[in-house]
């Protein structure tokens, strides 16, 4: 019996950015199809803008619904849940309509994918200022997909498969964050010990999906040289160094806290598996400046799997036929690796 390839939608994100650009280019250049059955969620005209603008052979099969899929066609289902007159959208350019789509291209295929209508979930970049001109509050991704699945604990993890320009590590290098769309003043008034402790707890049990049996997670400290004994600061030892210890005292193999310019190194080398940053860009500078193409980022938490490209919508060269599709093949790639794990 032949076994089918998981059902994983590609959101296309902003329009006005490189997000329909990079999802024609990855099922233009076949490797998709390879590990998955694609589902485009998107407004027709711009998916075949798209394909035109790549010079993509490839065939689009617009559904009104996702009973309308049939999944054994070589032919790309493109399914529009929105009203937003997203086609019309001037490019490069912030607009509410692109907003309003991509927010109702996310929601959407988040209610299908709990339905179970379908297995994953990889986004193409929305742009945050856009969701804020169509009146939707939210941060970002991560929170709109938190607030849909209805769940309090939850983290975005930045993943270096392995031999992403990794020295060393089996299993590549997984980043997940304590705080995440914030400013760095509003860090420290954020951090919890609970919340430290579960980010710890997200890091691990996502690294044994991915094959790590004892995954071992370094914590960074927030402040420099991890405080230095108070002077800079008391979050390690009120703050982290609880957390680390109540994930030791369940058996999570956790290190820390350590001063993050010295952790992120050391997990680099194949020292830690995982680590748990305090803050976003403390993470992120160091996997982006080593994997930038590859990089994936990972919703942890979730009751269903999604994943996305590390980059953002890159409006400076959006709809020039130059964005690279790299980073969203690898997102898709990771999405059915981890479709496969959860099926056991």
């Amino acid at each position: 019996m032949t076994k089918l390839l998981p059902r994983i939608a590609l959101t296309v994100g902003d329009v006005a950015g490189i997000g329909p650009e990079v999802v024609a280019r990855a099922i233009a250049e076949q490797q998709l199809t390879e590990f998955c059955r694609p589902l485009v969620i998107g407004h027709p005209t711009v998916v075949k803008r798209a394909k035109q603008l790549i010079g993509g052979t490839f065939d689009v099969t617009e559904v009104a619904s996702l009973n309308e899929i049939d999944w054994s066609s070589k032919s790309v289902p493109c399914w529009n849940p929105s009203i937003a007159n997203a086609e019309d959208v001037p490019v490069g350019q912030t607009d509410s309509r692109a907003g309003r789509a991509a927010y109702d291209y996310l929601v959407a295929a988040t209610r299908a994918a709990l339905r179970g209508e379908i297995e994953a979930i990889t986004t193409a970049p929305l742009n945050k200022a856009a969701l804020h001109a169509a009146g939707l509050n939210f941060p970002g991704h991560t929170e709109i997909l938190a607030h849909e699945c209805g769940v309090q604990d939850f983290a975005m993890m930045l993943y270096l498969p392995a031999g992403s320009q990794l020295p060393k590590g089996e299993f590549g290098l997984g980043v997940a964050h304590v705080t995440l769309h914030t400013s760095i003043r509003s860090v420290p008034g954020l951090l919890t010990t609970p919340h430290i402790y579960e980010t710890i707890q997200l890091v691990s049990d996502f690294l044994k999906r991915v094959g790590c049996q004892s995954p071992r997670v370094g914590v960074c400290a927030l402040n420099p040289h991890a405080g230095e004994e108070g002077l800079f600061g008391d979050e390690e030892s009120t703050l982290i160094a609880p957390a680390v210890e109540e994930a030791r005292n369940i058996g999570i193999d956790a290190t820390g806290p350590v001063p993050a310019d010295a952790l992120l190194r050391r997990a680099v080398y194949g020292e830690f598996d995982g680590v748990a940053a305090m803050y976003h860009d403390q993470g992120h500078i160091a996997l982006k400046l080593i994997g930038f193409e590859r990089a994936v980022n990972i919703t942890l938490g979730l009751p269903i799997i999604r994943t996305s490209p590390s980059h953002g919508t890159a409006f400076d060269i959006a709809w020039q036929g130059k964005a690279r599709a790299e980073g969203l093949v690898e997102a898709v790639r990771t999405a059915a690796l981890l479709v496969q794990s959860k099926k056991g």
